[in-house]
């Protein structure tokens, strides 16, 4: 530390890194009270002062710590404390501190934790931090994390092909450059797209001497990987999508599949199933700043929300069949005008009490990613929407193929007279139906918080239409139809998108569904039995 103080620049710089070798994790604080010029030399000690005081006439003061431990200073068991004249700045040179923050990374490639030494190990080649080339090739080597050997060795090679290594020869740097293109590096493709650009103005842009084939090589090799890696990543977030769609379709292919109505408000279903998983969110948050629940009790708000919302949704839906549904059965155009007013009044009710938009903050989790494949990273968010679908639709087939109720609702919806006559309570189960199709939309809400924002139109902007179409296409009643078109339609629109765009992906969506309907009336799926008939 005390040759920080030198007057020579390089033996200041060869201190810094000496300093940052040691691997002690005090020295990030310690480099950046150097950079913020919090660190000061007293007869040639260095000192911590981040803040002066004044005495009775006004004089400045400096309480000193020390540097490492930001303990006070003492002098005869009392803090150290002396006027300010008497101290020497020291992190003068705007090149110093430029360094010491670059040092606080190479301080954490010797951390313990894998993410600091991750994070430090891809910072170290933006910008270039050539001490670190050691230390590189070491995690590069002898790192337990894969991850980490992949990402020291990536930026080791960043570090040569940017030319700055001294005594570095040029078929070295095209070596390096090379080695890039054959391990696909995403984060260089910038930097090398510059430097061929670079290049190319220097030669002509039809030239062709080997550095230009070597830069034209790696960044064809890294455009290729980033076109693979979108197009999983599309197919990824389509699979989540499709979750979504298939949650809100299931309730809809029982109460327009299995019952004939058409139920416009499914949408604003969805909508209250979000907003009452806010509405846990803020609870928890009242109970734990009210000390009735511990600090880390927070992530189980989102496990409390998950029936919540189902019974939130399912009530609401209970009470749309009971004052209006009910009244309009085989009367598809008043329930779908009724239906769809009673979804107008559900959305500007929530508008009136929460405004235009809301966040959910999803629980620690279902942040984060895993990498299943270079580069490729699937959110935990949308693995848990994924595995909640396939849970929701074995409860479902569970629940209608193996259960009394769901023989009652099966014999109801395909013959009514003869399920009345063997003592079927109709009425009933017409509730029980349309409640638990309102409750799978609640559901998809809930699930909806972890990937998007809240809004009092969501269903009605974003997944009412798309929801019908999964129903007509897989076809009425079919559970397996339902299963494939939502997939099906979640890829599509995420594949389609970053080509033309959401809206006319929508609008290419809804040609290519007509037309599948004109030559296939009756879906994917048809259905079999009485249930052809109704």
């Amino acid at each position: 530390m005390a040759r920080l103080t030198d007057g020579d620049s390089g033996i200041r710089r060869v201190a810094m890194i000496d300093l940052a070798r040691t691997g002690d994790p005090r020295l990030e604080a310690f480099f950046e009270a150097y950079r913020t010029r919090a660190l000061y030399s007293l007869a040639g000690r260095i000192v911590f002062c981040d803040e002066l005081i004044q005495d009775a006439d006004d004089n400045d003061l400096a309480p000193l710590s020390d540097p490492l431990s930001r303990e006070p200073l003492l002098k005869d068991g009392q803090p150290l404390v002396i006027p300010v004249d008497d101290l020497k700045e020291i992190g003068r040179k705007r090149k110093d501190r430029r360094l010491a923050s670059q040092m606080k990374h190479l301080v954490r490639l010797s951390s313990v934790d894998p993410k600091l030494r991750f994070s430090a190990a891809k910072k170290c080649a933006e910008p270039v931090v050539l001490a670190a080339t050691n230390q590189l090739t070491k995690l590069s080597q002898t790192d337990p994390e894969l991850k980490i050997r992949r990402i020291a060795t990536e930026s080791m090679l960043l570090i040569q092909a940017s030319g700055l290594v001294p005594g570095q020869a040029l078929q070295d740097k095209l070596a390096a450059v090379k080695a890039l293109g054959e391990r696909k590096s995403l984060r260089s493709a910038s930097r090398l797209s510059e430097e061929l650009a670079l290049l190319e103005a220097a030669t002509g842009a039809d030239a062709a001497p080997e550095s230009i084939i070597v830069y034209k090589t790696s960044l064809r090799q890294i455009a290729n990987h980033q076109t693979f890696v979108d197009s999983c990543s599309n197919v990824l977030q389509g699979l989540s999508l499709g979750s979504v769609l298939i949650l809100m379709a299931l309730g809809l292919a029982i109460t327009f599949g299995l019952m004939g109505v058409i139920n416009m408000a499914h949408g604003e279903l969805l909508m209250l199933g979000a907003y009452a998983t806010y509405e846990m969110q803020r609870l928890f948050v009242w109970l734990i700043e009210t000390g009735r629940l511990e600090q880390g009790a927070y992530d189980w708000y989102y496990v409390a929300a998950f029936p919540v919302a189902f019974l939130t949704a399912a009530v609401a839906g209970g009470l749309i069949e009971l004052l209006v549904v009910r009244h309009l059965y085989r009367r598809p155009l008043e329930s779908l005008l009724a239906t769809w007013g009673v979804g107008l009044i559900l959305i500007q009710a929530v508008r009136i009490r929460y405004g235009d938009n809301i966040g959910v903050n999803a629980p620690e989790w279902a942040r984060g990613s895993v990498e299943i494949l270079q580069d490729v990273q699937v959110p935990f968010a949308r693995i848990f929407i994924i595995v909640l679908c396939i849970v929701c639709v074995l409860v479902i087939y569970a629940l209608m193929n193996h259960t009394t109720l769901g023989l009652r609702i099966r014999a109801t919806m395909q013959g009514r007279d003869m399920a009345r006559s063997l003592g079927v309570n109709a009425r009933r189960i017409d509730l029980y139906t349309f409640a638990f199709g309102a409750g799978l939309a609640g559901i998809a809400g809930y699930a909806v918080t972890l990937i998007s924002g809240v809004t009092p139109d969501m269903g009605q902007q974003v997944y009412i239409v798309d929801s019908f179409l999964v129903v007509v296409t897989g076809g009425l009643g079919e559970l397996i139809g339902v299963i494939y078109a939502g997939l099906g339609i979640g890829v599509l629109t995420k594949a389609v998108e970053p080509i033309t765009g959401t809206i006319w992906a929508k609008i290419l969506l809804l040609i290519a569904v007509v037309i599948f309907i004109r030559f296939r009336p009756t879906g994917l799926i048809a259905p079999k039995g009485r249930l052809s008939d109704v």
